[in-house]
């Protein structure tokens, strides 16, 4: 993992001589009051190691005749250096060769060079760079294309199933009557039968009438043949007999009535509705059912979808803990990006850019007064902890700072507070620059 060891700047924006030692592992804090250089510290390390692309629109000290010059020396053993009219780069490895930016690019992580690229870039965007580095955001896309796939299923179905249910509640119900609709051609049948039954009762009664006239003729021929009396008598007799029979069968015979029949083949139409209405009912309330039971079954496999993204976030190698990513937004504990506090976007914006390229131990901060000391006392301790080197910027000239700049100079912590010797002595026994006794180009 390559930090960097030493840095030694003249001359470029507000800086006019700065070298320090940062901290290998925790927090380097450059301190200082308003326009007096910090940021120009870190542009000039982006430049240096991230390409003329970092390059500041005015690089050249303003009122300085010497061009800019920086030097950092980086843990691996190379040697970057910018100095010159035209600031041309040169990287030298322990052996004395040469080499250009390819090689820095290597293991220089771009967004260690440019935080705010990150901190800046959307919430979809800082999820998509999560995702990217720990190779799960194919198969989480797909997740969460299935999950959405089946909610708006599912939302559609319950809105079917709320309409069912709510048409099956408007429907009337009807109590006791049949559960099918009645047939007309079956009450007309009955009423056919029981008119051919009256109909036979007639012919029998007609049956009888006329027996009763034959009786009354061959009575006449009794009085007039007396000759045949036997025989008529005996013609009389039968018939009085098939009479008596005849006259005791229709005494018993009672008509039947079509009345009720002809009262429900009128009012069938009115009793269909009622039936019609009631099957209406029982089937919108199964519709309703049915709906509801895929609404149910899409509900569960919406849950074992999102089960599924879960354990993919869960068992995929995440560079911070707590660290997830829901509906293509960053959560960091539960909260989105917006409601995360500052330290906490920072903590989880460093340990993203480490884990985009490993080799690159280091990262460049800006503007960490946002931070109190406590916080920052905290996010250095997991710096430590975590092996990073950061280098930050923080309007302050208090004791949490590893330097302070003033105009444009560099001075540590220990000259900042005095010991009795003299800032020259002090920076002559440290290896920096005498404020007063340095001059441009040298070291």
């Amino acid at each position: 993992m390559v930090k960097i060891n030493t840095l030694e700047l003249e001359n470029i924006k507000r800086i006019r001589a700065v070298r320090m030692e940062p901290s290998q592992n925790g927090l380097t804090v450059i301190g200082g009051r308003n326009n007096q250089g910090k940021t120009s510290v870190l542009d000039a390390i982006a430049w240096a190691l991230g390409g003329n692309k970092y390059r500041p629109s005015q690089a050249h000290r303003e009122g300085s005749l010497v061009p800019p010059h920086l030097k950092i020396q980086l843990s691996n053993g190379l040697v970057v250096e910018r100095r010159g009219k035209n600031s041309d780069l040169k990287v030298t490895d322990p052996a004395g060769n040469r080499s250009g930016q390819q090689l820095l690019d290597e293991f220089i992580e771009q967004l260690a060079l440019d935080l705010p690229k990150f901190l800046h870039a959307s919430d979809r965007e800082k999820a998509e760079t999560l995702l990217r580095i720990i190779g799960v955001g194919d198969r989480l896309e797909e997740l969460e294309r299935a999950e959405v796939q089946l909610y708006n299923q599912r939302h559609a179905i319950g809105q079917m199933a709320d309409r069912k249910a709510k048409f099956a509640r408007e429907l009337p119900q009807w109590d006791d009557v049949p559960e099918e609709p009645v047939s007309a051609s079956e009450l007309i049948r009955q009423q056919q039968a029981i008119l051919a039954r009256n109909g036979e009762n007639q012919r029998k009664r007609a049956r009888a009438a006329e027996l009763e006239q034959q009786v009354q003729t061959m009575q006449e021929r009794v009085d007039n043949l007396a000759q045949q009396l036997q025989e008529a008598s005996k013609q009389c007799a039968a018939a009085m007999r098939d009479l008596e029979t005849a006259q005791k069968s229709a005494q018993d015979l009672q008509d039947e009535s079509t009345a009720q029949l002809e009262q429900n083949i009128r009012d069938i139409e009115a009793l269909n509705v009622k039936i019609r209405a009631n099957l209406d009912k029982e089937k919108a309330e199964d519709d309703a059912r049915q709906y509801r039971e895929q609404y149910d079954s899409l509900s569960r496999e919406i849950d074992r979808v999102r089960t599924a993204r879960i354990d993919l976030l869960n068992n995929a190698p995440l560079p911070l803990p707590g660290l997830s990513v829901e509906n293509h937004v960053l959560t960091y504990n539960g909260q989105q990006w917006d409601n995360m506090s500052g330290s906490d976007q920072l903590r989880v914006a460093t340990a993203i850019v480490r884990r985009l390229n490993p080799e690159c131990g280091f990262v460049l901060l800006d503007k960490l007064e946002q931070m109190d000391t406590q916080t920052l006392e905290e996010f250095g301790a997991w710096l430590e902890q975590e092996g990073l080197q950061a280098i930050a910027t923080r309007v302050s000239t208090g004791d949490e700072c590893s330097i302070i700049i003033e105009d444009g100079y560099g001075t540590t912590f220990s000259q900042k507070q005095g010991s009795g010797a003299s800032e020259n002595e002090l920076s002559s026994s440290r290896g920096e620059i005498p404020r007063k006794t340095w001059k441009a180009g040298e070291f």
